[in-house]
């Protein structure tokens, strides 16, 4: 029986995420699924002993093909699991060949092809002796290739056997779009059309996600509140369209910072934000909140045109953040809501924020769990430090 695999839908994300504003990819769209229908009819188009999709990745790609690595992220056939997540330079193989060209081609014989790369064979310990590929579209951009290896009758690949590929090569770029438009109108409901971060919405759903499984899980979870101080001074001195492309610089620093792979990363509302951080300790928490605060003190924001005719500010030692950093410890064997811990965690974070604010602001202040009415501030922040605040 053929059996068809594919990377796991966390890694899938990152290689459908395309010209979409950054979006991220997670839905009820089901990526391996859908990867793994597309080679079982390309299997039924040309039945073959093995094949494979092969996609650049969007977040390495540059503008010479030819300098890109193509990803092997759904397979089928004999050893072909081992080859998932496997890169492969686009300057190899015939697949790298397809890749800078755009156009198909066919090896009836691969001893006599100069362009056939044999190390994959010898890595899987696999004989291909003729193949076909052709390339992967999503819009009008080369984006990946389609291949398959030896004819299962044990004949080369044909011209017919090419064009029928090519033909379901056309239905492959047509159902990678669909499903990105998908989960694309799926994600816009989740965003904040400011900053790009989920919205208050989509982060209560997650929180309450968040605290269940850690019930389940028994591990620790972090929750960080920060709001942005003197924000209306950004606002008053250089109105409202400066003060949102601040928000939106802020929101950039905030994903380049969180980098969990789980983490959520949320607008609140005006200038207030929050981060989920689930299988986080509290110190790691802390490391995060000080990196944040540490960055907008640091930062000098609109430093290029924000638009038209709207020169740089250079607004640098104008915006801090008071943060506030609760724990989370769960208890597996609670009957209390889920609802119930998550209203608590949220009040925690909020009124650490806020004791950060009353100490003077720029600073992160910690609300431990079982210790509601003891708010600390981090001890990473030196007494000399906040004297100079």
């Amino acid at each position: 029986m053929i059996q068809f695999h594919s990377l796991e839908v966390p890694q899938l994300e990152r290689f459908l995420e395309r010209h979409k504003a950054g979006l991220s990819l997670r839905t009820e769209v089901d990526l391996d699924l859908v990867l793994r229908q597309i080679l079982q009819k390309a299997y039924e188009f040309v039945p073959s002993e093995s094949g494979s999709i092969l996609l650049d990745d969007p977040y390495r790609k540059v503008a010479n093909r030819r300098d890109n690595d193509l990803v092997f992220i759904a397979t089928f056939g004999e050893s072909s699991k081992h080859l998932i997540g496997q890169r492969l330079s686009a300057q190899h193989g015939i697949v790298g060949r397809v890749y800078q060209t755009g156009t198909p081609y066919l090896s009836t014989d691969v001893k006599d092809d100069q362009f056939f790369f044999s190390q994959i064979d010898e890595k899987i310990g696999h004989t291909t002796q003729t193949i076909v590929c052709v390339p992967i579209y999503i819009g009008k951009h080369v984006c990946g290739v389609l291949e398959l290896i030896n004819r299962l009758d044990g004949k080369p690949f044909s011209q017919r056997d090419m064009t029928l590929l090519e033909i379901f090569a056309g239905y492959t770029s047509f159902t990678l779009q669909n499903a990105l438009d998908a989960r694309r109108a799926h994600e816009l409901a989740k965003k904040d059309d400011l900053t790009g971060l989920y919205n208050d919405r989509w982060f209560n759903v997650r929180l309450t996600d968040s605290l269940a499984d850690a019930r389940k899980s028994g591990k620790e979870a972090v929750l960080i509140f920060m709001d942005l101080d003197h924000f209306k001074v950004i606002n008053d001195c250089h109105g409202h369209l400066a003060g949102s492309q601040a928000l939106r610089e802020v929101g950039f620093h905030l994903k380049r910072i969180v980098q969990l792979g789980d983490a959520t990363v949320a607008r609140y509302g005006g200038d207030e934000f929050v981060m989920i951080l689930p299988n986080t300790t509290l110190d790691q928490g802390i490391a995060i909140a000080e990196e944040i605060r540490a960055t907008i003190e640091k930062s000098s924001f609109l430093d290029r045109e924000w638009g038209f005719s709207m020169p740089p500010l250079h607004l640098r030692g104008v915006l801090t953040a008071s943060i506030g950093v609760a724990q989370h410890i769960p208890d597996p064997a609670s009957n209390l809501p889920v609802e119930q811990d998550k209203n608590q965690l949220l009040k925690r974070a909020d009124a650490a924020m806020y004791r950060a604010k009353s100490l003077g602001k720029n600073q992160v202040v910690i609300s431990r769990a079982g210790e509601e009415a003891v708010m600390e501030p981090s001890p990473d922040i030196s007494e000399a430090a906040r004297g100079s605040r």
